[in-house]
């Protein structure tokens, strides 16, 4: 199912169990502003080559919209449209005073050049550099793109508006980033599932682990995992797929990965086929990748009992409802993977603040909100008699729904 069909289907089932007027069901779900425009970059040969960016700026009821900018073949407006949507959730959900937006370019990345990719980068920030501010939508990295693509925003932003950090976050520690924020959203992963386990009476030590993805996030995930005293079983990305049912060394899986760039050759563990990945025998699935992985194919395989949802909507609705007969639980991404946005925020304040944190007072803040948002979502689900997944989306819904009232929204 197409993610922004999937996404305001969930939208729609939590509005009707929250009771909402019609006219202000439909005025939450229209974005405030869709931006598309035309970069054309000469290539390192000389060559000329135009690709297409987005901006879509979802909602500011409760503050800044905020989200990600990703660079990636597949982005299209349907996509970025659902993205921003979550993110106007998410950030709801997390209670942290942002709205939510999205964007990105349809390019590859890896066929780029570090130069292409700068010029790239500058040529979209002068044609959004006015739809854009620290109290009107500030971008973050995301698939595809990194810190140092938020340094190049905020030099060339900084060039029409003047010195301005606040302007992106998950930047480079030496032009304002916070500490903490590389590792927030798998830090992030990890508390949400800590505090889901406890709900059951376990812990991450007595469980087994299988993440599929092992870039920023997954990779996190499963070194904290690690550090706990969880077993990590099996991992993948778009290199390959590794097992080990004794549990495998992610300090030296990443060092492998770091020096080979691939997680094949290593040999803490055998090769299996990427595909069996998603429906190995594990107690926890983190699905740390693209979207829609979790599909009518595959959901009745799964044999995971709790999936934790780190990629943004990496489960279907078709899959949703085949697991939730199974009785399987998903802690669904818009709390899951709140970590990075939640850090974001941190990153903003210390900006705008000009007062860094030391990286301890960043991971317990975290924590805090983590904590805090769960215990926020089950008392949702208590109060609606539904899933996490309808507890995340009620309790997002409503805090903007109640923002877009006070600030006097008219039927």
């Amino acid at each position: 199912m197409n993610s922004l069909v999937a996404t305001s289907r969930n939208f729609r089932r939590a509005a009707q169990l929250l009771g909402l007027d019609s006219k202000l069901e439909k005025s939450l779900l229209i974005p405030f502003r869709e931006i598309k425009v035309e970069c054309t970059i000469p290539k390192d040969d000389g060559t000329l080559v135009s690709y297409v960016g987005f901006r879509v700026q979802h909602d500011n009821a409760r503050g800044p919209m905020k989200g990600g900018i990703r660079y990636h073949p597949e982005v299209d407006p349907d996509e970025v449209n659902a993205l921003a949507q979550l993110m106007t959730w998410k950030t709801a959900v997390a209670d942290i005073p942002y709205g939510g937006a999205k964007g990105g370019i349809g390019c590859s990345p890896r066929d780029l050049s570090l130069s292409e990719l700068e010029r790239l980068t500058r040529v979209f920030t002068q044609k959004i550099h006015d739809l854009i501010g620290i109290h009107t939508d500030v971008p973050a990295p995301d698939m595809g793109t990194n810190s140092q693509t938020m340094a190049w925003i905020l030099d060339e932003y900084s060039k029409f508006h003047g010195h301005s950090p606040a302007i992106v976050t998950g930047k480079p520690i030496d032009l304002g980033g916070s500490l903490g924020r590389d590792a927030a959203t798998g830090r992030g992963v990890v508390f949400a599932a800590e505090a889901l386990l406890a709900e059951y009476g376990k812990s991450i030590s007595e469980l087994t682990f299988v993440i599929q993805g092992f870039g920023n996030v997954g990779s996190w995930a499963a070194q904290l995992i690690h550090e706990r005293g969880g077993k990590v079983v099996a991992v993948s990305d778009i290199t390959g797929a590794i097992k080990n049912p004794n549990g495998i060394d992610i300090p030296a899986l990443s060092k492998h990965k770091t020096e080979t760039g691939s997680l094949n050759g290593f040999h803490g563990g055998d090769a299996m086929d990427m595909n069996e990945l998603l429906v190995h025998e594990c107690d926890v699935l983190i699905p740390c990748a693209l979207g829609g992985v979790l599909n009518r194919e595959n959901a009745a395989d799964v044999k995971a009992k709790y999936i934790i949802e780190a990629a943004n909507h990496p489960t279907d609705p078709e899959a949703d409802e085949i697991l939730s007969k199974k009785g399987v639980i998903i802690l669904p991404d818009i709390y899951a993977n709140a970590g990075g946005v939640t850090v974001s925020y941190f990153e903003w304040v210390q900006n705008i603040q000009g007062f860094m944190w030391e990286e301890e007072k960043v991971n317990q803040e975290l924590q805090r909100y983590m904590r805090k948002a769960f215990t926020n979502i089950k008392a949702m689900c208590k109060t609606h008699d539904c899933n996490l997944r309808m507890g995340a989306f009620t309790l997002g819904v409503n805090r903007v729904a109640r923002a877009t009232l006070l600030r006097g929204w008219e039927a």
